[in-house]
């Protein structure tokens, strides 16, 4: 959608109306299916498009049961719902917008999701706290403009298991080359539109999933 304006001097300007994010999105699997979480306006929130998720946990197997995963940058808190609807055992979500934080524990206590736990603080500090390796999955979706992808991927590299994942969207694509420093490699990786989105392992690892 666009409008118009008028420069001084009458030479009309054309203006892109700004992006609008969709008001809900959906969890697409697991015991939760359909369940709808609310997408506030807010700078910087970007919710993981639901054929990004649903290609992401086709790559994990679709069952989690008995995982432990950290969602280190919440926001709607869809990636970590879905986790938790399939079957993950501990999942925590980290979020700093207080708004956002009352959205996901208003959305936990309908869905009545006991193995939600949700903080509200630096979500880079909260992931290294964690006990090393004791995560299988890690979920790094951090602003695009924001200097947080170093500090997270050190920090995830730490608290992820030997046969665990890390998930990361980012801008650009990350390759083993770049992922090298932080003793992480490519499992599976993705484009959509102007995301970047990729399953991560500690280098060495052996994949174990389809």
């Amino acid at each position: 959608m666009k409008t118009t304006a008028t420069k001084p001097g009458g030479k009309p300007q054309v203006k892109r109306a700004p992006a609008k994010l969709p008001g809900v999105v959906r969890i697409i699997g697991g015991q939760y299916k359909r369940s709808k979480l609310p997408v506030a306006n807010k700078p910087g929130l970007r919710p993981t498009p639901d054929r990004v998720r649903e290609t992401l946990f086709n790559w994990l197997g679709r069952d989690l049961t008995g995982w432990r995963c950290v969602d280190v940058f919440a926001g709607t808190g869809a990636l970590g719902f879905e986790a938790a609807s399939r079957g993950a055992k501990e999942v925590l979500l980290c979020e700093q917008d207080a708004g956002l934080v009352a959205q996901l524990k208003a959305l936990q206590l309908k869905l009545q999701a006991n193995m939600v736990q949700i903080e509200r603080g630096d979500g880079v500090s909260v992931l290294r706290r964690q006990a090393p390796a004791s995560q299988q999955l890690v979920l790094l979706d951090p602003p695009f403009d924001s200097p947080l992808f170093d500090p997270a991927l050190k920090a995830a590299a730490a608290v992820v298991a030997d046969s665990g994942y890390v998930y990361l969207e980012a801008p650009q694509a990350w390759t083993d080359e770049t992922l090298a420093p932080y003793g992480l490699q490519v499992h599976r990786s993705g484009k959509a539109g102007a995301v970047h989105f990729h399953l991560l392992q500690r280098m060495g690892a052996q994949a174990d999933t389809p």
